[in-house]
């Protein structure tokens, strides 16, 4: 008999496990809490690597989809000193192994992949009650509810399965990414625009940093870095922004203006994104019936790895389901063993690559990672925080 399935959040992990479950011809359903898949903005670019995003997309069937929505050049790189001198400058080599794809566009072809009806939007979790026999309730805010046999926390940082199995809570890293966006770059913001050139801009430094990024459209999106105590962040009023990026723009004082503009140039106001981690090596004993995929099961600082590791999850889990159609409980056994073994070395190496971006040696230790400017990009370079929202 087919276990009825439901995935708790539509983020890029929920919906590739949907796509898989579908490939193998398995019917799932995805409840989110946003009303649309255009409820609100999905975040800038993803870089998806060919070792696990890639993977996913193609157990999915997606991988000529997939390369119609690559920002083609986005992966050329640029490391600089807070002076706005060049330490490291790779252009994009047109290998294809860590593309960049802006999310919404990502997010938007795993939706169009599923059968209509499969997203069930505007379900805000309510809560989760287990009713034995591996069975749970999902209750939503409407009033409506379900019961399943098996149930996918695949709903984020903040996650309302994760309970289910876990006592763990996410914790402050001590760094918050305040994300800004100039808009008409070339035009109206000509000396960031050519700070940034044509991919990822990189500038680390002891405590803080900036990146920024060229997104289709002419438009640049920065994240600044600061190490800072949540007070702090909370203190300051992001609605107001001239004041929001004054006060952004101070602890970056000395910085070269090309760089600093990338935060007083911005066209919107700044959004604050606190960032937030599970323990590296995260893992639970097997709950019948329910498991939890990306940042439900392993938040870990940004890397470049997160979004990625949400889809190697979801297509893992969907093909361990498909493999033991009998045995539910035995696929999320094989499925969470294998899991927490990699996302622990993933999540250890984020650890790590957080020290080199922050810790009192950069920008050198980035420098060395990059060959000196030489290499290519390496295998686990630096990234961006995947889509965060707050409880």
């Amino acid at each position: 008999m087919t276990p009825s399935i439901a995935i708790v959040g539509a983020g890029l992990g929920g919906l590739l496990l949907a796509r898989v479950l579908h490939v193998h011809g398995i019917a799932a359903t995805v409840y989110e809490a946003e009303r649309a898949p255009d409820a609100r903005a999905q975040g800038g670019l993803l870089d998806i690597h060919a070792e696990d995003g890639q993977v996913a997309l193609a157990a999915a069937g997606l991988t000529a989809a997939f390369a119609r929505i690559v920002h083609a050049g986005a992966e050329a790189t640029r490391v600089l000193g807070r002076d706005g001198a060049v330490l490291v400058d790779q252009p994009d080599d047109g290998r294809f192994l860590r593309p960049e794809v802006p999310r919404g566009a990502l997010r938007r072809m795993l939706i169009d992949s599923l059968p209509a009806g499969t997203v069930r939007w505007g379900c805000k979790v309510a809560g989760v009650t287990a009713i034995g026999g591996g069975r749970h309730t999902l209750s939503c805010a409407d009033g409506s509810a379900v019961t399943v046999d098996l149930l996918v926390g695949a709903d984020g940082a903040w996650s309302r399965v994760r309970p289910l199995v876990s006592k763990a809570r996410p914790v402050y890293t001590g760094y918050v990414f305040v994300e800004t966006w100039l808009r008409d770059a070339d035009a109206r913001h000509a000396a960031a625009a050519r700070a940034v050139g044509a991919g990822m801009l990189m500038v680390p430094a002891p405590g803080r940093a900036m990146f920024a990024h060229r997104e289709p459209g002419d438009v640049l999106h920065a994240y600044l870095v600061l190490k800072k105590p949540q007070d702090w962040v909370a203190a300051i009023d992001f609605a107001d922004r001239p004041a929001a990026l004054a006060r952004i723009a101070a602890e970056f004082d000395g910085w070269a203006p090309a760089l600093r503009a990338l935060v007083l140039g911005s066209d919107t106001d700044p959004v604050p994104r606190a960032i937030h981690t599970l323990p590296v090596g995260h893992r639970w004993e097997r709950v019948p019936g329910v498991t939890l995929l990306g940042d439900a099961a392993h938040l870990m600082p940004p890397s470049g790895d997160g979004a990625n590791q949400a889809l190697l999850d979801g297509a893992e889990l969907g093909r361990a389901i498909a493999a033991n159609p009998g045995d539910p409980q035995a696929a999320l056994g094989a499925y969470e063993e294998a899991m927490f073994v990699r996302s622990a070395a993933i999540a250890a190496q984020a650890m790590a690559m957080q020290e080199t971006l922050f810790g009192p040696d950069a920008p050198a230790g980035v420098v060395r990672m990059f060959g000196g400017g030489m290499a290519r990009k390496p295998a686990h370079a630096p990234g961006r925080p995947d889509d965060r929202r707050e409880p």
